[in-house]
């Protein structure tokens, strides 16, 4: 019974963490120093995609399954398990990660516009 409650708490910890690096800079618009934490879950989350980290979640879950009696995540993982072909069609996994990349991109965007629409104004100096 508790190696069921890790695979599901690590199910769940990874779905946020998927959550986190798809709209975690929108709330850097909020908290800027999120910025870092961000960047960094961005850099791991897309790395398991196109470099092929391994996933320390993925590896705890299988763990934790295997002690459950539970079957492993398949080799192609905990996105391609929990995601794909169950809440977006398997053909458009493309168009979801260019739309996860967008909206990265575009909170990062937001977050530099941000930044300077609060950052106090230069003062002016008058000719002598």
């Amino acid at each position: 019974m508790l190696y069921r409650l890790a695979a599901d708490a690590t199910a769940v910890t990874h779905f946020a963490f998927v959550a986190y690096v798809v709209v975690g800079g929108f709330l850097a618009w909020r908290f800027p120093r999120t910025i870092w934490l961000h960047l960094l879950a961005v850099c791991w989350g897309f790395g398991t995609i196109v470099v092929g980290f391994d996933c320390p979640l993925t590896h705890l879950e299988n763990w934790a399954r295997e002690h459950a009696g539970r079957q492993r995540l398949p080799s192609s993982g905990f996105i391609d398990h929990y995601l794909t072909g169950v809440i977006y069609p398997e053909h458009a996994l493309g168009l979801v990660r260019a739309v996860a990349a967008a909206l990265v991109v575009a909170s990062w965007i937001g977050y530099v516009w941000a930044l300077r629409r609060s950052a106090p104004a230069a003062p002016v100096h008058a000719p002598r």
